[in-house]
């Protein structure tokens, strides 16, 4: 595979990455560019996607942006890593086992890290389960256009989860939000390179 790896080391502004996946996925679509994927941290930030509903903000006064995304509303913000991609589905067309590749890469890059995490059909995302409560521990939000897909997902490790307080987390009420950092504190500066490493292989298969 011909993947473009990006690493940003400082926080990118949301609006600049969404218009710079939109320009990729119109050069690759013409076959101009290679394929995408990029990780980094956004500051800070509340988005919506297409079928959230305005029930999901508690706190009035956030200012939300929305986006052409799947899913509904999150938060975005430092110790967050968001991987994005930009990956041409035109061979294959199976965006159901595209979304599995992606819940497979979470799960397996945090099972090296002594972490056990599954997914659920009925609410999309990766999740922890322990003294039988369930948080959300990645979120996933994926748009396909022209059989190329993009937006991506986001791993908690060590954000400040108060700010989920403000939204109803992807309008799920009764499971909650968790980090890496509150589940087992340990280094995670191999994880992106980790999860990198595992989204290739498990796109290859």
């Amino acid at each position: 595979m011909n993947i473009e790896i990006k690493k940003s080391v400082k926080p990118v502004n949301y609006i600049d990455a969404i218009n710079f996946m939109e320009e990729r996925l119109e050069q690759l679509f013409k076959k101009n560019e290679k394929e995408l994927i990029w990780t980094l941290e956004h500051n800070e930030i509340y988005t919506a996607g297409t079928s959230y509903s305005k029930k999901d903000i508690i706190d009035k006064s956030i200012k939300i942006i929305e986006t052409n995304r799947g899913g509904k509303i999150t938060c975005h913000g430092p110790g967050q890593l968001i991987c994005y991609f930009v990956l041409d589905l035109r061979n294959k067309k199976d965006i159901r086992k595209f979304i599995n590749s992606i819940e497979k890469t979470i799960i397996e890059t945090l099972k090296t890290f002594e972490i056990e995490t599954f997914s659920d059909k009925d609410n999309i995302g990766i999740w922890h389960e322990e003294n039988g409560i369930i948080n959300k521990v990645a979120a996933i939000g994926v748009r396909v256009k022209k059989w190329i897909a993009y937006h991506g997902f986001a791993i908690n490790i060590d954000n400040n989860i108060d700010q989920y307080k403000k939204i109803i987390p992807c309008g799920i009420k009764d499971k909650g939000i968790s980090n890496l950092n509150k589940i087992k504190n340990q280094d995670y500066s191999k994880l992106r390179d980790l999860l990198i490493e595992k989204f290739i292989l498990n796109l290859e298969s």
